[in-house]
């Protein structure tokens, strides 16, 4: 990163839309660090930086240790040592820090060197950057722990000082304001890290001198390593008041709103020809400017023009467009004229984050820079992305203990970045903040929609971040967000999103499953509890406050009788939903079928003419009455109070929506007789209590959309690359509605991918495994064939299962014999994180996975890292699955119009993670018979991207698979 001069620096290095005020304070840091005097803050603290062999400590040792005593803006003393592994240098840590077996080898050993790291630091502070890691490192050696008491991380503490910059990187922070250069070297860093200390002391003593105290006075009984810093820097502004609402107005008195048109104004929009939108991907186009290496692809091209099509006739389109075509620039091109030449926001929803962050920091701002003009864009996320300033000034100000299972300080930590981060940005979310969630109760920092104070808080609506993310995208040119806020907007009749008529819908192959969820209505065990206790009794909860509030002089006979009512009746409530959760388990203890750990168990017309349903109605009924007891009760409170108490009340009335939405859900799925939802109950067998739930949900997705959706968008185009069904389109259409559309008003399309599937991609059916209905027979089989696929591959296998009984009695059987021929094979156990699966599986060439849903779609694994992708049985719902139930009663073939093609939808996705590039080469074993000896086979032989595969018997698989790996490692 290569700066013209010092205040540039800084100005290239700021989050977009920082306020004038803000990014000036910031340009003069460096020269006014040089003369700052902090005191005791600064005198005596060590600067420690330590070089691994790797991230993790129990895998992983240190090879060097580096630290300096500061005093003031001068280095008076240092340490330096390197440490002697027990283990070699990997050859990735000596490219990355250039330390070598030979500088190590007659080092002292790692107890020895933390030994003489503990002399020199004499319990004094130590400061190191992401501190968590290299303290995890010190202290996992014996005498680390006693090296230091106090440990100052000035990576958290420098988003507190900077919230405005891009990166909080040790090497950023260096580069942007002049201080020595990062080499990963644990000697230099600390000569970095030295420089950035007093910059982040110098931006501390910026912020708001009120703001300083409260840091430093809230919660006293915490152990917080920054209370000093901020009560040092608080003495030079003694006296000061600090309001947040007065800093809100102050960061948004610079933002310009910029109005933009509802495009239901305009009856043609303004748009560039074919010929310009072809011209944006030729030679010295639009998108050349974007990527200078970019080669034009037809399909691309291809698309483009059907988007733009699209867009001038007001219609609809699906698109199925194959790995590589690059389908987010050939939407993103034509949509970006449109919003330009028109003044209109046009919308982008993804299923990922991973889509969500590839447009918004990499795609958007490439097409931002090379449009003449430019382009604006946002991110639009839901309310708990958010931070609520309301909670947070609580939480501030608040003396009752922090609720969290963890360490209290990281939660103060969370609210000091909070705070320095809204004090000097008109806009944001929470998720690039760096805060631990794991340690903080997000519910205590953020609001739901329902919980929303509106009205009655003071920062509605301009201050909050909240409501205005929302009025910053009604006025971009391109507003990114998500699948299920896209539905829930639907379902809000368009109250969440601004007025977007044109839509991309990317990765849509999943919007269905995603509709159905946002939609559905469920009654759980674990929420009903969550409420009551949220609402309390006579001591505990919201109701429990307000008791006390009743025991003052002050308080009538009308309040006390009020809240005395709520409390009675909410407990009433309690106690009859419990009984119901009760009579919920005892139903799914009488059933024969419903799944292995999690029951699901469908409510259709058997099972409501059952003895048990008439039990279970009748502790329904009976908690449907006390709940339209405690909801007229909370009601009567809420409106009597509110305008007299609405502190009080604003906490009382989100509970009280919430058990209103719970008496109607139970209503709904009791008496079910709404047909227009699937009713099922379900029960956790591995708890004996919790986990209960009832559950509505809507049957035809299509119906809803085509009817309280798509009427009010000009244009959606709907983006995947699975789509079709043996190349048609029509179970697509049918399940988010375009079937139930005027002729004329949608397309649909096929574009082939830009990669070479025929010769990079070979597909193999195993012909002779038992049918996977006989169990036995199959697994026993199976297990020799996965064996044998895994030996002949020498791993960088992904195994796909439909279901963890299955996956789980494979893997005790398969792992052993994996081990012995030396291959390693991890499985997506309970609990086990997703995330640390796929990266132990990127980062290990050669290791392999037994993995569930989580896996078919979305996981990218490019290279070698990724050879070969097995299913072993066909994705099909289940039998016993509650809407493939509900359909086979409502519809004659409702298996082949819904669950077939599903089906081999799900089996195209996970043949997808297996080319992701145009150099990847792969095979993809499908280890069920029913592929050539059912007629429904050829439905997913014909979908996949290869037209050819191969029909081999199960015991000659592995040889066939040894013949491919050995003709392809040869190129």
């Amino acid at each position: 990163m290569a700066f013209h001069d010092a205040a540039t620096a800084v100005d290239e290095a700021l989050l977009p839309a920082t306020p004038g005020f803000v990014a000036e304070s910031y340009r003069t840091l460096a020269e006014r660090a040089k003369t700052m005097q902090f005191g005791l803050i600064e005198e005596y603290v060590v600067i420690l930086d330590t070089e691994t062999t790797g991230l993790s400590v129990q895998e992983h040792e240190l090879i060097e240790i580096s630290a300096a005593v500061l005093s003031g803006n001068e280095i008076v003393e240092r340490f330096d040592t390197f440490v002697h592994p027990t283990t070699l240098i990997p050859d990735e840590i000596t490219k990355l820090t250039g330390i070598t077996q030979a500088d190590v080898a007659h080092a002292p050993s790692a107890r020895e060197a933390v030994a003489q790291l503990a002399e020199f630091v004499g319990g004094r502070p130590v400061v190191a950057h992401n501190a968590t890691f290299d303290r995890s490192f010190i202290e996992a050696v014996k005498g680390g722990v006693g090296v230091s008491d106090i440990w100052i991380d000035s990576l958290a503490l420098s988003r507190v000082a900077l919230p405005r910059l891009a990166s909080h990187k040790l090497s950023f922070i260096a580069e942007v304001f002049g201080c020595a250069a990062v080499s990963h070297r644990a000697i230099d860093d600390v000569d970095a890290l030295a420089g950035v200390w007093r910059i982040l002391l110098t931006a501390l003593s910026d912020l708001p001198g009120g703001l300083l105290r409260l840091l430093a006075d809230t919660h006293p009984d915490v152990p917080w390593a920054y209370r000093p810093i901020f009560s040092y820097l608080a003495q030079a502004h003694v006296g000061e008041s600090f309001s947040l609402a007065e800093q809100r107005d102050r960061v948004l008195n610079e933002v310009i709103h910029e109005e933009r048109v509802d495009a239901d104004d305009f009856p043609v929009l303004d748009l560039p020809t074919n010929q310009e939108i072809v011209a944006s991907f030729g030679a010295d186009g639009l998108v050349s400017r974007m990527y200078p290496e970019y080669e034009t692809r037809s399909e691309q091209v291809e698309m483009a023009c059907e988007v733009r099509d699209a867009l001038a006739t007001s219609t609809h389109r699906a698109i199925e467009a194959g790995t590589g075509v690059g389908k987010s620039i050939a939407y993103l091109v034509p949509f970006a004229a449109a919003a330009r030449r028109n003044h209109i926001t046009m919308g982008i929803a993804t299923k990922s984050n991973n889509l969500a962050d590839q447009l918004m920091f990499h795609e958007l701002p490439r097409l931002a820079n090379a449009l003449e003009g430019g382009l604006s864009y946002c991110a639009l996320k839901g309310f708990d992305h958010y931070p609520c300033l309301r909670k947070m000034e609580r939480l501030l100000r608040s003396n009752s203990e922090i609720e969290t299972k963890k360490d209290p300080a990281d939660t103060l930590t969370a609210l000091a970045v909070l705070y320095a981060y809204v004090c000097q940005s008109p806009d944001g979310d929470l998720d690039a903040l760096g805060i631990k969630w794991k340690s903080v109760n997000r519910a205590d920092l953020t609001t739901g929609s329902r919980e929303c104070a509106r009205r009655l808080c003071p920062f509605f609506p301009h201050r909050c971040l909240v409501h205005g993310a929302r009025r910053r995208a009604a006025q971009a040119d391109i507003v990114v967000t998500n699948h299920s806020l896209l539905f829930r907007n639907v379902a809000a009749e368009g109250k969440i999103l601004p007025p977007i008529r044109h839509w991309v819908i990317d990765e849509a192959h999943a919007i269905e499953r995603e509709a159905r969820r946002q939609w559905a209505i469920s009654i759980t065990a674990d929420d009903s509890r969550a409420l009551f206790e949220r609402l309390g009794d006579s001591s505990t909860g919201v109701l429990g406050g307000l008791v006390r509030e009743g025991a003052t002089a002050e308080a009538t006979t009308l309040y006390q009788g009020l809240v005395a009512r709520a409390v009675s009746t909410v407990n009433g409530a309690s106690a009859s939903m419990a009984e119901l959760f009760t009579a919920v388990r005892d139903v799914a203890g009488r059933a024969k079928t419903g799944g292995y750990d999690q029951m699901t168990i469908w409510i259709g017309p058997e099972l409501r003419q059952s003895a048990e349903w008439d039990i279970l109605a009748l502790s329904g009924n009976a908690a449907i009455d006390a709940l339209e007891q405690a909801d007229k009760a909370l009601v009567s409170l809420v409106e009597t109070f509110g305008a007299d108490m609405p502190d009080q009340m604003v906490e009382v009335a989100d509970p009280a929506r919430r058990l209103h939405d719970l008496l109607d859900g139970l209503k709904l799925i009791i008496q079910g007789e709404d047909e227009h939802y699937v009713y099922a109950l379900q029960v956790n067998r591995r708890l004996r209590a919790g986990g209960e739930a009832l559950t509505a949900e809507r049957i035809d997705i299509g119906e809803v959309l085509a009817t309280d959706w798509l009427p009010d968008i000009h244009t959606a185009i709907f983006a995947s690359a699975t789509m079709s069904v043996s190349g048609g389109f029509e179970h697509f259409e049918h399940a988010i509605g375009l079937d139930r559309l005027p002729s004329g008003s949608s397309r649909s399309l096929h574009l082939e991918s830009s990669y070479d599937f025929d010769a990079n991609m070979a597909v193999v059916v195993a012909s002779d495994l038992p049918d996977p209905r006989n169990r036995a027979a199959y697994l026993s089989s199976l297990e020799d064939l996965l064996v044998d696929i895994h030996v002949a591959m020498g791993g960088s296998v992904l195994t796909l299962f439909t279901n963890r009984r299955d996956m789980e009695d494979l893997y005790a059987s398969v792992q052993p014999r994996l081990a012995a021929a030396g291959l390693e094979l991890a499985c997506q156990q309970r609990m086990s994180s997703t995330r640390r699966l796929r990266d132990h599986f990127i980062a290990e060439r050669t290791s392999s996975l037994f993995a569930l849903k989580a896996f078919w779609e979305g996981f990218d694994a490019s290279g070698e890292t990724l050879r070969c992708v097995v299913i072993p049985k066909l994705p099909f719902a289940s039998p016993t699955d509650p809407l493939a139930c509900e359909r086979a009663l409502r519809e004659d073939r409702a298996w082949a119009r819904y669950a077939l093609p599903d089906a081999v939808l799900e089996v195209k996705q996970a043949a997808g993670r297996l080319i992701r590039s145009s150099t990847d080469t792969g095979v993809l074993v499908l280890a069920d018979s029913r592929l050539v000896s059912k007629g429904y086979g050829k439905k997913f032989l014909n979908s996949l991207p290869t037209a050819s595969y191969q029909r081999i018997e199960a015991g000659r698989i592995g040889r066939y698979l040894e013949l491919w790996r050995k003709a392809h490692d040869r190129h």
